[in-house]
């Protein structure tokens, strides 16, 4: 959800890539709750982090407790920032409570990458 965000708010001044701690598919809930807001994030594929790309990056942004917890490390040179929102996989309950937790998700990250690239962007106007 958050490369969706981050490549609909500001292709035009970042290079999105989007890793996580193992290879998995896109969650199906994911994309639907991104299909709401008309961001389709179904062509998207979760890749297992490599560390020469990692070594590439300027920032890295973890967002749940087990991407801080276990991702692999970061060097010095490299900006890294975490967003502690809850994972809603694994969610139990009713369809309606489990896509509220993945709307949740949705919500928090969305706001978090807004004010992330608000923050890129007053930084380059500078």
């Amino acid at each position: 959800m958050a490369e969706g965000f981050a490549r609909e708010f500001a292709k035009d001044i970042i290079e999105t890539y989007s890793a996580g701690l193992m290879e998995t598919i896109v969650h199906p809930k994911a994309i639907a709750v991104m299909q709401e807001l008309g961001i389709d994030i179904s062509k998207q594929q979760s890749k297992e982090i490599d560390r020469d790309f990692l070594r590439k990056m300027d920032i890295i942004v973890t967002l749940c407790i087990n991407a801080e917890e276990f991702c692999p490390w970061t060097p010095s040179e490299i900006k890294r920032m975490h967003w502690p929102i809850k994972d809603p996989v694994g969610t139990i309950g009713t369809e309606e409570q489990i896509m509220k937790e993945f709307r949740r998700a949705r919500d928090e990250i969305k706001e978090k990458v807004k004010e992330f690239i608000d923050g890129l962007r007053k930084s380059v106007s500078l």
